[in-house]
C-alpha cells in the first residue's frame, strides 16, 4: 500500500476506533492478562530461543530487490520473470521481495486490474500471474542461484470479496451502524482512502491464528525465506509477537521486514523502513534542505536504534515510482549518487526496485499494465553500478548489516554541498565522497583504491595500516 501519512505508533499506543472494534493489543501486560486466550497464549508458548531469533546468516551482508511481476515483462507472469533470475544473480542480488502475488479482489476494485494489496485469497496465486507451482519453481531456482525470497504480506486488510467476509464476520471492523466490512481505517480511527480493501479486526482471537496459519502455508508449501510486512504498524503488535516467533520456531531464522519506522518493532522484525532518510534525500535533491540535515538524521537515528538495527534505505519502490515518480524524475542526474549515499549509511539495508538497473525514468501505473516496457539491456552502466555496489558490500565487512557492520563517520559541507562517509571495521575501511547539484566531488589523498566512480559520487576501499 501507499506509505502512511499518519505518525508511527508507539509501543504502548492504540489504534483508535470509536466503535471499540479494533483495539490494538500491544503492551506486554495485556498479552499476559489475556494469556488464557488460545491465540495469545501461544505467544508465550512459542517464545523462541536466542538461537532461533538471530538474524539469518545469509542476511548479514545482503541487499534486497523488489519484484513487480505485473510490470516486469510484457507477459506479466511468474514464468516470464523466471528467465531473469540468472541476470539478477549475476548482478549480485541477494534477496528477492515479491509484491503480493495472490488473487486481487473484484468488489470495489480500483482501475482495470486492481491493487496487489487487495487480496481475495491469501493462499492462492493470481491466475494472471501463474500458479503456486510456478512460484515454487522460482523459489527453488533462486535458492540454487544463492538468492533468497520474501513474499509481501498484507495483514491489515483483505479484499471486500475475501471468503472471510461471508464465513467469519467477526474478522472485520464494523462501522457505527454495525455494518461490515468497512474501508480500512488508520491508527487515528479515520478512513485511509483505501476504498478497495476491508479493515480486519484483531479483537477476533481466531483471526490471529488464522492469519498466522496463512503465512505458515507459504513457508511450508513454497519454501520462502520470510516476509515483507505491509503497513506493519497498523496491525496490532500482539499479532506479530505471536506470528513471527511461531514461524521461526517451526521453520528456523526467517527474515521479516516491517513497512513502518518504529524502533520497538525490531524486537521481532529484522528490519524496518528508512522513510525519513528517503524523504530527506528527495528534499536535498530539490534544494529544499541542506546536506547538513544528514548529520542531524544520523545522530538522531543513532539514539533511537540499537547497534543491530537494519533500516531499508532506497531511492525508489513501488509506491514512490507510481505516485511520486522514478528516482531519476525526482533526483535527476544525482539519482545514483543518492543511492550510493544511502548504501553507505550506518544501518543500511539497501533496496533496488524493478527497472532501476535499466535506468527507467518513467512511472509504472499502479492499477493497470505498463505499456512502455522495460529494456533490461539499456543503460548497462546502471546495472554495472548496482552490481559493483552489492559486490562491495559482500567483500567489505565494514558495510555489513546490523551488528555485523562497522562504525560510521559522516561529515558535510553546506558551502560545497558535499558529503563524506567513512565506514570502518578493524582494518577494513570504505570511504564515500558525494557532491550534489553538479558540484565537484572532493576526495582525500589517502582515500584508498577507487572502486565506484559515477556522477556525484566516488567510493574507495582501503586496508588500514596498524598505525591508522
Amino acid at each position: 500500500m501507499a506509505k502512511s501519512t499518519k505518525p508511527a505508533i508507539a509501543a504502548n499506543s492504540t489504534k483508535i476506533n470509536s466503535h471499540n472494534m479494533k483495539r490494538t493489543l500491544i503492551a506486554l501486560s495485556a498479552v499476559l492478562t489475556l494469556a488464557a486466550c488460545t491465540s495469545l497464549k501461544s505467544v508465550q508458548e512459542t517464545t523462541p530461543t536466542m538461537e532461533v531469533k538471530k538474524l539469518p546468516d545469509w542476511a548479514k551482508d545482503a541487499n534486497i530487490y523488489e519484484v513487480n511481476i505485473r510490470q516486469y515483462t510484457p507477459e506479466g507472469t511468474l514464468n516470464a520473470f523466471k528467465e531473469h533470475l540468472p541476470r539478477l544473480a549475476e548482478m549480485n542480488v541477494d534477496i528477492l521481495w515479491f509484491m503480493p502475488i495472490q488473487p486481487i479482489g473484484e468488489r470495489n476494485r480500483k482501475g482495470e486490474l486492481g491493487s496487489y494489496y487487495s487480496i481475495q485469497d491469501f493462499t492462492a496465486v493470481n491466475p494472471a500471474f501463474g500458479t503456486v507451482e510456478d512460484f515454487k519453481a522460482i523459489v527453488d531456482e533462486a535458492h540454487a542461484l544463492g538468492m533468497h525470497v520474501l513474499l509481501d504480506w498484507v495483514a491489515n486488510h483483505s479484499a471486500w470479496d475475501h471468503p472471510w467476509v461471508e464465513t467469519n464476520d467477526d474478522f472485520y471492523t464494523r462501522d457505527e451502524d454495525g455494518s461490515y466490512p468497512m474501508e480500512a481505517i488508520g491508527n487515528d480511527g479515520g478512513k485511509t482512502g483505501w476504498t478497495d480493501v476491508a479493515d480486519l479486526n484483531y479483537d477476533a482471537p481466531l483471526l490471529i491464528d488464522s492469519m498466522a496459519a496463512e503465512m505458515d502455508w507459504w513457508v511450508s508449501n513454497t519454501g520462502i525465506d520470510g516476509f515483507r510486512c505491509d503497513m506493519a504498524g497498523m496491525v496490532p503488535y500482539a499479532f506479530w509477537e505471536h506470528a513471527i516467533p511461531m514461524l521461526r520456531e517451526k521453520h528456523g531464522p526467517l527474515f521479516f521486514l516491517a513497512e513502518w519506522s518504529e524502533p520497538h518493532l525490531l524486537s521481532t522484525f529484522n528490519a524496518d523502513y528508512g522513510w525519513e532518510l528517503h524523504h530527506l534525500m528527495n528534499d536535498i535533491a530539490k534544494g529544499h534542505k541542506s546536506v547538513h540535515e544528514l548529520e542531524v538524521y544520523a545522530a538522531k537515528n543513532d539514539t533511537l536504534y540499537g547497534d543491530d538495527a537494519m533500516k531499508l534505505y532506497f531511492t525508489s519502490n513501488h509506491d514512490e515510482n507510481s505516485w511520486q515518480g522514478s528516482a531519476i524524475e525526482r533526483m535527476g542526474d544525482d539519482a545514483r549518487a543518492f543511492f550510493a549515499l544511502a548504501f553507505m549509511m550506518d544501518q543500511s539495508f539497501p533496496l533496488l526496485y524493478t527497472g532501476q538497473e535499466a535506468g527507467i525514468d518513467y512511472r509504472f501505473p499502479f492499477f493497470s499494465k505498463d505499456t512502455v516496457g522495460v529494456d533490461w539491456y539499456a543503460n548497462t552502466d546502471h546495472a554495472q553500478f548496482y552490481a559493483s555496489l552489492f559486490e562491495l558490500k559482500h567483500n567489505h565487512p565494514a558495510l555489513w548489516n546490523g551488528a555485523y557492520g562497522g562504525e560510521i563517520t559522516l561529515t558535510t559541507d553546506t558551502a560545497t554541498n558535499t558529503v563524506m562517509i567513512s565506514r570502518t571495521l578493524g582494518d577494513d575501511q570504505v570511504n564515500g565522497y558525494f557532491a550534489f547539484g553538479g558540484g565537484e566531488v572532493i576526495t582525500s589523498e589517502d582515500a584508498g583504491e577507487l572502486v565506484i566512480d559515477i556522477h556525484g559520487a566516488k567510493i574507495y576501499s582501503k586496508t588500514l595500516a596498524a598505525n591508522e
